[in-house]
């Protein structure tokens, strides 16, 4: 590393502890002003590695460690992701590029957009007869409309002259699709999709507080029925760590195929 470099990085690095460190004295600071009815980092800590040094223990479907409850909420967001992308960029794709289907659908986004993402619960749990299913449905419908309206405008961004050189060259709709929509709306869909999975991430675990069982909403609010507050920091922490990952893995995937590279 040459010292440039170094420097570069000590420059970075410094912020950061400093920032850390703040916030590590904040934390102390609070758990003495309420006498320790806020664990401290230490406590917290010393909680986390006991939690994870056996995340996956199972002793029946009310006990599991912290590591199956994680894998649970990751794969309901995972599955209400997925198909709120089957079915909100094709329709993206649709309403961005007629104007019978903008004018259809915008009205119904706009009213439904707003819409908090619990609201929907109670309607997934009549449809569906399932807390499972009722919380993929949440995942579903509130990670779906960045998905829709970014991929809209990025569609009606499209200049004007790559549509006519498609005329030109008399290219098919596939043609059209994959040659020059596709890579011209790239940025838009991803930007929708960073957005739609932190949605995603974030109601899943009020979902899961609300409907039981087996995810990491439920683990927060059943160590809460059990008063355990160093637990609950430890899930906060956990929570916001995998939101950070998914955020970057999404980012580094932008980075990779942003368009004009």
């Amino acid at each position: 590393m040459s010292q440039m470099q170094l420097k570069s990085f000590l420059l970075w690095l410094a912020p950061t502890l400093l920032g850390i460190l703040f916030f590590i004295l904040l934390w102390s600071g609070v758990s003495t002003a309420t006498d320790g009815k806020i664990p401290t980092p230490a406590v917290t800590w010393t909680a986390g590695v006991e939690l994870f040094a056996d995340p996956f223990y199972d002793n029946g479907p009310n006990d599991k460690g912290i590591g199956w409850n994680i894998m649970y909420s990751l794969g309901r967001v995972g599955l209400g992701f997925g198909l709120a992308a089957l079915v909100g960029i094709p329709l993206g794709f649709w309403i961005g590029r007629s104007l019978f289907a903008s004018r259809a659908f915008n009205p119904i986004i706009s009213l439904l957009r707003p819409v908090s993402p619990l609201a929907w619960l109670p309607l997934g749990l009549l449809i569906f007869n399932s807390t499972h299913w009722a919380a993929i449905w949440v995942i579903f419908i509130s990670s779906i409309w960045p998905m829709i309206i970014n991929t809209a405008v990025g569609v009606s961004r499209v200049p004007s002259d790559y549509m006519n050189v498609a005329k030109v060259l008399r290219l098919n709709e596939w043609q059209i699709m994959t040659k020059i929509m596709i890579p011209a709306v790239l940025p838009y869909l991803l930007t929708g999709v960073r957005l739609a999975i932190g949605v995603a991430w974030l109601v899943i675990v009020a979902a899961e507080m609300l409907t039981g069982g087996i995810g990491i909403g439920f683990w927060v609010w059943d160590e809460w029925n059990n008063l355990n507050v160093a637990h609950i920091l430890v899930a906060i922490i956990v929570i916001g760590m995998i939101g950070l990952m998914l955020e970057a893995a999404l980012v580094w995937l932008a980075q990779r195929f942003s368009y004009g590279e």
